[in-house]
Parts: structure tokens; C-alpha cells; sequence
């Protein structure tokens, strides 16, 4: 059976930066009664307290960060850059563990966007982008979905189970 990675938040777990969660998606729901789900909050993995200022990158660019040409910075001007990183090694260990090649992750989240993120400035403008965990594991060859992308995702594990 194959395994899926996903944002804890978006199974209802209270780990978003304000304390909050998302959910419930009936889809994740129905993986998760299967045994088919590894959960995981990178930030929280990678060390960083519920609640915790927002943070988001410069330019957006989770990439940038993996190359340590950006940094991770809170509106508070905290580098938390090891942090992500740390989340993002957790997360490539799950998915060596598990075998798993997919991942429903939080969209726009500097950790775990897969098409758009903030800009760093804290204003609400989203420039295309990916967190620092989705583009660690997209560098690793796994499929990344966002909560908007169930219908892709769950067609992308027919796929992978009918090989």
C-alpha cells in the first residue's frame, strides 16, 4: 500500500503559526482510515513552537533556502531558516522510511507550498514559489499536491498502485 505524506494541519492537528487547523478533507479523511497517511508539521518537527510568528521568505523561494542563498525570517525579523530546514530533513527521513513517492502538503505555506508562496514582505502578495519542505522533496523525486489538489493526487496514487 502505498504510504502519502501529509501536512499535519490539514488534519485538523492545531500546528498552523497562529495555533490553528484546516480540514476536515473527506479524502484525507478516507487515506488516513487506511493506514495509508505519515503526518508531519515540518516547523513543528524542525523545532518551532504552536502558536509562532508568521514566517515566510524572501522572494519566496523555498529552493533559495535549501541553497542558503535565502533565509526563513519571521515578521519579528527571526531567522528561523535552521528550523525549516531541519523540518525538511525530517520530512526526506519519513519518505525514505515509508517508501513514499507522494505528498499532500498546505499550499502557500513557506514549509510546504507547492505552486505560490508569500514574498516576504508580510503583505499578502503571493509570487510563484515553493516552501522549503516541498522543494526539498520535489528535489527528491516526490509528488507534491496541495489541499486544492485532492482530485489530482488521489488520481496520481491510482496511477501509482495500478503499476
Amino acid at each position: 500500500m502505498e504510504k502519502i505524506l501529509v501536512s499535519r494541519c490539514l488534519l485538523g492537528h492545531r500546528v498552523r503559526y497562529d495555533g490553528g487547523a484546516h480540514g476536515p478533507f473527506d479524502q484525507l479523511g478516507a487515506w488516513l482510515a487506511e493506514g495509508r497517511v505519515v503526518a508531519l508539521c515540518p516547523e513543528v518537527a524542525g523545532g518551532l513552537p504552536t502558536p509562532r510568528p508568521p514566517a515566510e521568505i524572501p522572494g519566496g523561494q523555498g529552493a533559495a533556502v535549501l541553497e542558503g542563498k535565502k533565509s526563513v525570517i519571521t515578521d519579528t525579523g527571526e531567522d528561523v531558516s535552521a528550523e525549516f530546514l531541519a523540518g525538511a530533513g525530517q520530512a526526506i527521513a519519513l519518505v525514505e522510511q515509508h517508501h513514499i513517492r507522494m505528498a499532500v502538503l498546505k499550499a502557500r505555506s513557506p514549509s510546504c507550498g507547492n505552486h505560490e508562496n508569500y514574498d516576504g514582505t508580510f503583505s499578502g502578495r503571493r509570487v510563484p514559489g515553493e516552501g522549503v519542505t516541498a522543494a526539498a522533496l520535489r528535489r527528491a523525486g516526490i509528488k507534491v499536491f496541495n489541499e486544492g489538489e485532492l482530485d489530482k493526487a488521489s488520481a496520481y496514487l491510482q496511477s501509482l498502485e495500478a503499476k
